[in-house]
């Protein structure tokens, strides 16, 4: 799916029009050619469709909040100084609340008379300043200035995608959490309470739970089989007793069966020490295949990972058997 961007060209009447007019057309036509939906002014709406005034400011805003359900993060482009008062109006008028990147166009040594100057690098930091103080977050861009046309900016824009698409992910994501961590690891400690202030839920189930429903499974039960099955067909199972691999069996329908009903997009569960002390098995190959498929029953993309994996003892799951990492 292609990600959109609301993009703002900014203007500034001291500074030649014309600039921001060949920004608008450039920065756009770059984004197209990169794959990118743009959200962008037309010329009809405002002054070379960019935005320099209040009024612009209001019709910027306008626009973005009738596409607030597309628009995956905003680019703010200054072909010339660009007005930073009216870019930052419009960003706090519009609220989206996505990521905002800063692009500044480069001036060129040998036209740096009136008619050609841009002073792009003066108005980026005006702009960044004014954001600041307007509480509204942004990012920026590897160099101070780039060319749209630069190879820096290319990748820059193809970072600052991933970035949207990571934050769009998050926003509303729901997390399982099985069990508790060990007391020993803080590093994996957190707030479900942060969490929820960015919208992310914490779904939680203690870990006998977990274990006591993978129990309630048969041996013979056609899933356990077929799981199983497909448990020795990912890794190397020779040397493992068939009671552990029903075990691992189990354990995978039991967790799935629980992200299904909870329509979770990621989970962590507790591993070290307590599954293989008292279960019996090592959970890192189920851990393993649940990762690589990105496509659970729920049909709901996840990752599942393992918050407190037992390679991050001092010494390394991968030497078991059953582990698939």
């Amino acid at each position: 799916m292609r990600t959109t961007f609301g993009v703002i060209v900014g203007n500034r009447g001291f500074f030649p029009g014309r600039l921001a007019k060949e920004g608008r057309g450039e920065i756009t036509k770059v984004m197209e050619e990169q794959g990118f939906n743009t959200i962008i002014l037309s010329p009809e709406e405002t002054k070379y469709g960019c935005v320099e005034t209040w009024e612009d400011a209001q019709k910027c805003a306008k626009l973005f909040k009738n596409h607030r359900e597309e628009i995956e993060g905003v680019i703010v482009s200054l072909p010339n100084f660009g007005d930073e008062k009216a870019i930052a109006n419009a960003l706090r008028l519009a609220d989206l609340n996505v990521p905002v990147l800063i692009h500044a166009y480069p001036d060129e040594p040998e036209k740096m008379r009136i008619e050609n100057r841009r002073d792009s690098f003066c108005g980026k930091m005006s702009v960044c300043n004014n954001l600041k103080q307007y509480g509204i977050p942004f990012t920026l861009t590897s160099l101070h200035t780039e060319s749209p046309r630069s190879q820096t900016f290319i990748e820059d824009l193809k970072f600052f995608a991933s970035v949207c698409r990571v934050v769009k992910g998050l926003r509303g994501a729901r997390i399982g959490a099985i069990g508790a961590r060990p007391a020993p690891f803080n590093t994996v400690r957190y707030s479900e309470k942060l969490l929820e202030a960015y919208g992310i839920s914490v779904e939680t189930i203690d870990l006998s739970e977990i274990l006591g429903q993978a129990n309630r499974f048969q041996d013979g039960d056609r899933r356990v089989r077929d799981k199983a099955e497909e448990i020795r067909n990912y890794c190397p199972s020779k040397d493992v007793p068939e009671g552990a691999i029903l075990k691992m069996a189990k354990l995978s329908l039991a967790i799935s069966d629980w992200i299904k009903q909870n329509h979770l997009n990621a989970v962590a569960i507790q591993c070290w020490t307590a599954l293989e002390e008292y279960y019996g098995i090592v959970p890192c190959a189920i851990m393993s295949m649940m990762s690589e498929a990105l496509n659970p029953e729920s049909s709901r993309t996840f990752f599942m990972q393992i918050a407190v994996a037992s390679h991050q003892s001092s010494g390394s799951c991968s030497a078991h058997p059953c582990c698939g990492i």
